[in-house]
């Protein structure tokens, strides 16, 4: 309403500075409950800001590569402080944040410009790791990049999680935030760059299978960033058409809204019918159970530890699942340790095959037993 009256002055510039303030009023000994009243942030801070964030192609290219670089020594040397430092220096949060600013308005313009730089940094970020990996001739999947291409089934609760933190930060006012907006950015970019950076290295030693996993987590993250995020948004009064500027439709938003959650879907459905190359985390952590369930019904002995995992070597045609086990012989059984041990491998990877894991186990036993 002020800029409203404004606009008749002749040559108006309007200058916003979004600070937080402490308004006091008389009398004194109400002070302290008039600090408590932090309001959130307008839908036009919240749009301008978004808009302000957008930068120049120059330093957000820069970022993406100088992300690009750090992540690359931080898979190629599973160094993982360098992992977190490429995080903070990735430039994803803000294209993905603006593009779900641009769905809660119904923006079409500004959703079209979001994408577009959010594939453009990480095309960057994953070309300069390529790159790397094909001047420096790498030919070994690292443990980190391992790691980083295995997909558990609850992998969405981390971009649903990322895009709403990202949004409460954006929408809440300077004083009121109790997290750093580096650290929600890094949260975003958490889900981002890693990936981006094993599919540039899987790619120039010719590793399809770990392309697929990165990409695969690529549209994940901003498919699901954008579904809360936008929510969020939305919940906070930004709409299509608010008290200034608006250039959004009114139709976008429940469409756009309906084509993600589609697309995340559509994802969704990719990763549970493509057992178990998008599911790995979790099939280790199923097996573990399996083998304990195993270990304890056998009556020869009780499980130590159990260590299981996916090989980063690709056999072709099999999907490696090597299991490392340590169990303890019990008390009273006078079986040797290699019929316990060949009694236990057959029958663990027979009930892996029966329970529809759709791998190769290859199992390890070692039978211990306790000092006399």
């Amino acid at each position: 309403q002020l800029l409203e009256k404004l606009e008749a002055l002749p040559n108006l510039h309007v200058t916003l500075l979004p600070r937080g303030v402490i308004a006091l009023q008389p009398p004194a000994s109400k002070a302290s409950q008039q600090v408590k009243d932090v309001e959130a942030r307008s839908p036009i801070e919240i749009f301008l800001s978004g808009l302000q964030s957008v930068g120049s192609w120059k330093g957000f290219l820069g970022y993406a590569a100088a992300a690009g670089v750090v992540v690359w020594i931080g898979l190629f040397t599973n160094t993982s402080y360098l992992l977190v430092a490429a995080m903070l220096i990735a430039p994803f949060a803000g294209p993905a944040m603006n593009g779900a600013i641009a769905t809660a308005r119904g923006d079409g313009k500004l959703l079209t410009r979001s994408l577009y730089r959010y594939f453009a940094a990480l095309a960057m970020t994953i070309l300069v790791a390529g790159a790397l990996s094909l001047i420096l001739q790498q030919k070994v999947v690292t443990s980190s990049m391992s790691a980083t291409s295995t997909v558990s089934t609850v992998a969405v609760l981390l971009p649903l999680v990322a895009g709403a933190a990202g949004a409460l930060n954006l929408v809440q006012s300077e004083r009121s935030s109790l997290v750093s907006g580096a650290a929600v950015g890094m949260l975003v970019a958490a889900s981002l760059a890693p990936p981006a950076g094993v599919v540039g290295m899987a790619m120039a030693m010719g590793r399809w299978d770990l392309v697929s996993n990165g990409i695969f987590v690529l549209l994940l993250q901003l498919v699901g960033i954008n579904v809360s995020a936008a929510i969020v948004f939305r919940a906070y009064g930004l709409s299509a058409q608010g008290a200034r500027y608006n250039r959004g439709k009114r139709w976008l938003f429940p469409s756009a809204l309906i084509a993600t959650f589609l697309a995340l879907l559509g994802l969704l459905t990719w990763q549970f019918s493509t057992s178990p190359e998008l599911q790995r985390g979790s099939r280790e952590q199923r097996a573990i159970a399996e083998i304990q369930e195993v270990v304890n019904d056998s009556g020869f002995a009780e499980l130590v530890e159990a260590n299981v995992r996916f090989t980063p070597v690709n056999i072709k045609g099999q999907n490696t699942l090597l299991g490392t086990i340590y169990v303890q012989r019990q008390a009273g059984v006078t079986e040797s340790s290699e019929k316990i041990r060949s009694h236990l491998t057959r029958t663990i990877q027979s009930q892996l095959i029966e329970r529809g894991f759709n791998v190769t186990p290859l199992i390890d036993v070692s039978v211990l037993d306790a000092p006399s």
